[in-house]
């Protein structure tokens, strides 16, 4: 019976330890799937009951050094012991300590201050006995965390870095490189601590997103008339909560009462706050600024808007990116190369030249040293993590690094016109009654077929009946027409309302009417015509306006370096030109069935290679799914755009577009620098060890050195969080 169970895995850091423990874990018989969130140490294990058991599992995690307890997120204020907090960092440290007293006493002893650093290398003499047992304290303190993960690789026979260093480290001890042996140790652990260190600070940068949502919440108690502020996963679905000015919104809900600006800053990346009123929604984590609100809880505290964005940033690790893929494929082939060049080198130097065989020893370490692909792993899931997080910060929820590198990719960007271009608040322009009808009763009509509908030209009709005072009964029996409009019964007579297109296909166009609509159209408005079996019985334009600095915003797209930008709109011909002309788009194609549009997707797509669509995450879903990959503006509270998008613009705000494609492309860069850095660095030492100009204490400075400019280079892009 398959089964699923989450863990922490204590020592998880790396991709390093992800390929461990798939080899260990994911080649248990009954093993069906392995998932890993490196940012949150978690392992998802779906397993078949019948055929393995939870704690063999667990002890397969325990064989490789590493220690797996059942999954739970950690309550505020709740930390881990005290030894798995800190005990990386004290066992580098006394490391450290160690490694210093032993150069001091062999100075002290010796009083020749080059002997002590060449630590015996060369060196007539041999060691002090105290200075031996200190530096060998040194060396065991710096591979305490590395040894059980180099005997696991030795007895798989799959060497890693955890292996070339052990060997390294023992074969400097056993030709008396004491203190090149214990500063190799202390650097490597120095190094590990420090990817430790990365991957911790991106953790708490996910943290700091689960922080915004306050741990209790004031809600009214329906049984006795007060106020009870209780943790907010005790504050039951359809509860009033109050919220103080200052005060930041424990839940996602729906104002009941007063009136008030809130920052949704820290969900959508928005500068100016938004003004709430009765009826308008409110989501967790935001910040009520100068009115009192109450509002009724729609969401539980783990469904909100703000748990969705955490989860699905979480969730994005385990989508990779191609350099994260690229680079464990080059790790599984670099190691053996690299132990292959040492042992040629440790033998055929000696047999080559008058080198002694120690010094083709000593030659062979430093390469396995320098080997080390510390640098190279951590180079690419601490740049994606950070610009991930980065993102979420900004109000642009990308799904993966796998999206984030394809973003900085894109050659053509499709966009929607209703709701993305435009700011989707349609309006009612003209009602125009033929056939001897009232403009009122074309309005009851249209506003009957459209009382069910969430389309935004239905919005606008029954805005307008609102206005008027006209009572809005929904008509019975009503359909839908996919694209076009739809039809239904209205005092026992049937009525059809829908696009121009559909007034076509009715065959009830008169040339009259065929010029009054094309006359509207012609000035950008949407027609809407409603009609019975035998007549069109009048028409309804509607328009919208284009969201500000739309056309900045696309040359900005277009100087960020996508190539083409079209707009793909089911409207009509008139009104997708005069939109596409206003907002300077390169290309339009109208009256678009949601067919259409993924018809003319697939073919940007077999001609461009890299493209993009941008819609409401609803209805644009099947073209979204036919892109490259799919953007859903407007995200915040709407499920569908959540789910289906494989980036989400959690705000209406247009300008995220260029600003994802430059975060992309800044991280696509950071990545090739930290790789070049890493790979041309080893390359150049290699070189010198060939020459034999470099020493182990050297090589391992140099790694232990790329890996902290790798890590701070990659750290940067956290601070990338501002849109412009």
């Amino acid at each position: 019976m398959p089964r699923r169970i989450d863990y922490r895995i204590q020592g998880l850091d790396c991709s390093e330890e992800v390929t461990i423990l798939r080899r260990e874990v994911g080649g248990k018989p009954g093993v069906i799937d392995l998932e890993f969130d490196v940012l949150n140490a978690r392992m998802s294990v779906e397993f078949d009951a019948d055929a393995l058991s939870a704690s063999e599992i667990v002890a397969a995690v325990d064989a490789t050094g590493m220690k797996a307890t059942p999954w739970e997120r950690r309550l505020e204020g709740e930390e881990e012991p005290f030894w798995i907090r800190h005990g990386r960092l004290i066992m580098t440290a006394v490391s450290g300590m160690l490694l210093l007293a032993a150069f001091l006493t062999h100075w002290v002893m010796h009083g020749n201050l080059l002997d002590a650093f060449a630590g015996g290398h060369d060196a007539e003499h041999s060691f002090p006995l105290p200075v031996y047992l200190i530096y060998l304290g040194s060396v065991a303190c710096g591979a305490w965390y590395v040894i059980p993960k180099a005997l696991l690789a030795a007895r798989r026979l799959r060497p890693d870095m955890n292996f070339l260093m052990v060997v390294a480290v023992v074969g400097a001890i056993i030709i008396g490189e004491l203190f090149e042996a214990a500063t190799v140790a202390f650097l490597f652990a120095l190094s590990l601590l420090l990817e430790h260190w990365s991957v911790e600070r991106a953790r708490n940068a996910i943290g700091a997103l689960l922080d915004l949502s306050p741990p209790t919440a004031r809600y009214l108690c329906p049984d006795h008339g007060t106020i009870h502020e209780k943790p907010v996963e005790d504050v039951p679905l359809g509860a009033i909560v109050h919220v103080r000015p200052g005060e930041k919104i424990p839940l996602d809900g729906e104002v009941v009462k007063g009136i008030s600006s809130v920052n949704q800053a820290p969900i959508t990346g928005e500068s100016m706050p938004v003004s709430k009123q009765l009826g308008d929604e409110v989501y967790a984590g935001t910040i009520n600024q100068d009115g009192a609100l109450e509002f009724r809880t729609t969401r539980a505290a783990n469904d909100t808007t703000l748990a969705r964005i955490i989860h699905m940033v979480e969730s994005a690790q385990s989508r990779r990116a191609h350099s994260q893929q690229w680079v464990d494929r080059f790790s599984a082939y670099y190691t053996p190369a690299m132990m292959i060049l040492a042992v040629s080198l440790a033998v055929l130097l000696p047999l080559l030249t008058m080198a002694s065989w120690s010094e083709g020893v000593y030659r062979a370490l430093v390469i396995l040293v320098i080997a080390c692909p510390c640098a190279l792993v951590i180079s690419t899931p601490v740049s994606i993590v950070s610009a991930l997080t980065a993102s979420a910060r900004n109000g642009v929820l990308i799904k993966g690094g796998i999206f984030l590198e394809t973003a900085g990719r894109i050659k053509v960007l499709a966009l929607d016109k209703t709701g993305t271009l435009t700011q989707g608040k349609t309006q009612v322009q003209q009602i125009v009654p033929l056939s001897g009808h009232s403009e009122r009763e074309l309005l009851e009509r249209a506003a009957a077929l459209e009382a069910a509908s969430e389309h935004p030209l239905a919005r606008a009709i029954l805005q307008k009946a609102r206005e008027l005072g006209v009572e809005v009964i929904p008509a019975e029996h009503y359909q839908a027409i996919r694209g076009k409009g739809g039809e239904g019964s209205i005092g026992g007579r049937q009525f059809w309302i829908g696009s121009h297109r559909m007034m076509h296909e009715k065959g009830q166009e008169t040339p009259e009417i065929h010029a009054k609509a094309e006359e509207l159209e012609d000035a950008g408005h949407t027609v809407v015509a409603i009609g019975n079996d035998t007549h069109i019985c009048g028409l309804i334009s509607i328009a919208d306006s284009l969201r500000e600095n739309v056309s900045q915003i696309i040359k900005d797209i277009k100087k960020a370096g996508v190539r083409w930008v079209i707009m793909l709109t089911g409207d009509n011909q008139g009104t997708a030109k005069a939109i596409a002309m206003e907002a300077g788009i390169d290309e339009y194609r109208c009256e678009l069935l949601p067919e259409d549009k993924v018809e003319a997707i697939g073919h940007l797509v077999r001609e461009y290679k890299e493209v993009a669509m941008v819609g409401d995450g609803v209805n644009d879903a099947p073209a979204m799914a036919s892109a490259t990959f799919g953007i859903a503006m407007g995200a915040m509270g709407t499920d569908a755009a959540l789910e289906t998008a494989d980036v989400a613009l959690m705000s209406d705000d247009l300008s995220k577009l260029p600003w994802l494609i430059r975060h992309s492309r800044r991280t696509l860069r950071n990545i090739q620098q930290n790789i070049i850095f890493a790979l041309g660095l080893k390359l150049v030492f290699i070189v010198l060890t060939l020459f034999g100009l470099a020493s182990l204490w050297m090589a391992i400075a140099a790694d232990t050195g790329a890996t902290l400019l790798v890590v701070f280079n990659s750290l940067r892009l956290l601070n990338r969080a501002n849109s412009n």
